[in-house]
């Protein structure tokens, strides 16, 4: 596994790749004023551009004008000497939110039901298809 992640295997030039685009993260952030270092994301590098990607557009008209700034900050940090310009894109950045859980109750004597109607069918998978549904059900302690 390490072999696949130290640059001997496939993933190597895509964890080097990783790796400079967080260092590229962190650098820019640090030199970014603190109500903007929440909103700009590096979201790539491709051919000498270094992709940019802010959740707003008043933020990519501030990193347009400080495309010069940013560039010379970013040739600070070796490796980053053949980034020729920024790609800069609006994308709106929603945090994950998972999905709301719906849970249903099933009252004893509807399970109680159930259990009857599985006893009376001949078909065993609809059988335990109406057992494992009564299993469900709420029980009094």
């Amino acid at each position: 596994m390490s072999r696949l992640l130290e640059g001997r295997g496939e993933l190597g030039p895509l964890m080097r790749t990783a790796n400079l685009i967080e260092t590229a993260q962190r650098h820019l952030r640090d030199h970014l004023p603190e109500e903007m270092r929440a909103h700009v994301f590096v979201g790539g590098y491709r051919q000498g551009r270094l992709t940019l990607i802010t959740d707003r557009a008043v933020w990519l008209t501030w990193l347009r004008y400080e495309q010069p700034r940013l560039l010379a900050v970013l040739h600070e940090l070796s490796g980053f000497e053949a980034v020729a310009s920024f790609t800069l894109k609006v994308r709106p950045v929603r945090p994950p939110t998972p999905p709301l859980r719906q849970t249903r109750h099933l009252p004893a004597r509807a399970a109680d039901e159930l259990s009857s109607c599985a006893a009376e069918v001949d078909d065993p998978r609809l059988r335990r298809a109406l057992e494992r549904l009564a299993s469900h059900a709420e029980r009094e302690p």
